[in-house]
């Protein structure tokens, strides 16, 4: 037990100097562009969903008005024809 605990553990040399092994300026230059592309690439997604919602929405508005207008010219002309009672064949024969 003794022997391992005297046994010299090797210390790591650098064989390759720092400086050599950096990204540098270039490095640095790439991550910026690269950050800047994201921002931008997540502002405009986020521009298209927001016109797509409008979309939908201004299409629900839309369809809304429609079935209301339906709905109202439904009433009208149900309130224009003649009321049958049960017998009659023809409401507008008297």
């Amino acid at each position: 037990m003794r022997s391992l605990s005297e046994t010299p553990m090797p210390t790591p040399t650098m064989t390759v100097a720092p400086e050599a092994v950096t990204p540098g300026f270039v490095g640095f230059a790439v991550i910026v562009v690269i950050v800047i592309a994201v921002i931008l690439l997540i502002w405009d997604m986020n521009r298209r969903i927001r016109r797509v919602r409008y979309r939908e929405e201004v299409r629900d508005e839309l369809d809304a008005e429609e079935a209301a207008r339906a709905a109202d010219e439904a009433t009208e002309t149900d309130a224009d024809l003649p009321i049958t009672r049960e017998g009659d064949d023809d409401p507008r024969a008297t």
